[in-house]
């Protein structure tokens, strides 16, 4: 383990140093690994440690034929690698539950009567477990429960992974029913490609994941970005020019600098005029959305958000909901505007990228 300062507060992080993945292979030598759905992180956590050399199996129903489909597309063999659900449990020792929240509730009773004593349940989210009196999911006493949760879509854990940088991940351990969670926790980490793994607990991974979503990674840079191209076409400003600068410049550019060398460094490498202004209007930003995040904060701690994530997220319609949603996003004027400038960007040349069982991974950011 390193003891890393951030920030003035010294934290414990393990990375390939302290762990490294001829350790992690020898850690999980007599495991099988089940990777229990094929949707979002399932396939590149999946494909993840098949290339560096672990035993993988995959669950996933086959009546969802989509998933089922890509898994066979994946390389994937019924029957041999790929089986059903309760069949993979069975021939899994460490279980990977990697649907979606709300498909947890309805797979655990299928999952739970298959379990086997000294089996580890592995989650990427601690959704189920911290919310267990809302979920139902509650372990039996003699199996492991961790966690190992990627700071990223399942897209960027299998191009990190595929890049060679690695993905930032959190792990902690819920129950040690066999004396060895932990060390099978950081093996199982290491085998997915994380670029280091920081400690945390169920409760506190879910509270930061949950307000971190609903924030600042998704739903509040989604609302800042249409309020400011709201704004920008009220006061004439073409379609192209809105998007440019409240989107393209950020994503093409500017976050691009931050990622190298931090927020300061960003402001150094922007105009006098663009820093003045930046550092003048961020205390204004930061005062307006304070209350929003306390707000924020409050309602995932008290329960309230994962309530309704899986009262409207586990109603029958809700793919036809969700996909509507989605598309009035798509089909606005702001990300229509958005495909037009996606599509006049210059082609860039493809890079090969493969991945063998050498494993792949590095330290990210």
């Amino acid at each position: 383990m390193a003891l890393i300062d951030f920030g003035g507060t010294k934290e414990t992080v393990i990375t390939r140093k302290e762990f490294s993945l001829a350790k992690a292979r020898q850690v999980l030598k007599n495991e099988v690994i089940a990777v229990i759905g094929y949707g979002v992180q399932g396939p590149a956590q999946a494909l993840n440690m098949k290339d560096n050399g672990f035993n993988v199996i995959i669950g996933q129903a086959p009546e969802f034929k989509r998933d089922w489909d890509r898994a066979v597309a994946d390389g994937w063999v019924p029957g041999k690698t790929l089986f059903p659900i309760e069949e993979a449990v069975q021939r899994g020792t460490i279980i990977q539950l990697l649907v979606s929240d709300a498909a947890q509730r309805q797979v655990w009773p299928t999952i739970k009567k298959n379990l086997k004593p000294g089996d580890a349940l592995y989650f990427s989210h601690g959704f189920s477990i911290t919310y267990n009196k809302k979920t139902g999911v509650v372990p039996p006493k003699n199996i492991d429960v961790i966690m190992v949760a990627p700071k990223g879509s399942g897209l960027n854990v299998r191009r990190n992974f595929l890049s060679g940088a690695g993905i930032n991940s959190s792990y902690a351990v819920f129950q040690d029913a066999t004396g060895h969670a932990e060390e099978r926790c950081l093996a199982v980490g290491i085998a997915i490609g994380s670029g280091y793994l920081f400690p945390t607990t169920f409760p506190h991974e879910t509270n930061s994941d949950l307000t971190g979503e609903r924030g600042v990674l998704m739903g509040c840079l989604a609302g800042v970005m249409e309020a400011q191209y709201d704004v920008l076409r009220a006061h004439g400003h073409s379609p192209s020019e809105a998007f440019n600068e409240t989107v393209e410049e950020l994503t093409q550019s500017l976050i691009r600098l931050v990622d190298e060398n931090g927020m300061d460094w960003m402001y150094s490498n922007c105009s006098a005029t663009a820093q003045r202004g930046a550092l003048d209007w961020k205390p204004k930003f930061r005062k307006a959305v304070l209350p929003v995040f306390k707000e924020l904060y409050k309602r995932v701690a008290t329960g309230a958000e994962a309530e309704r994530v899986i009262k409207v997220c586990g109603a029958k319609d809700y793919p036809a909901k969700v996909a509507a949603e989605l598309a009035a996003i798509r089909n606005s004027e702001m990300w229509q505007a958005g495909a037009a400038v996606r599509a006049l960007r210059p082609k860039q040349k493809a890079k090969a990228i493969t991945a063998g069982t050498k494993g792949v991974s590095g330290r990210q950011g």
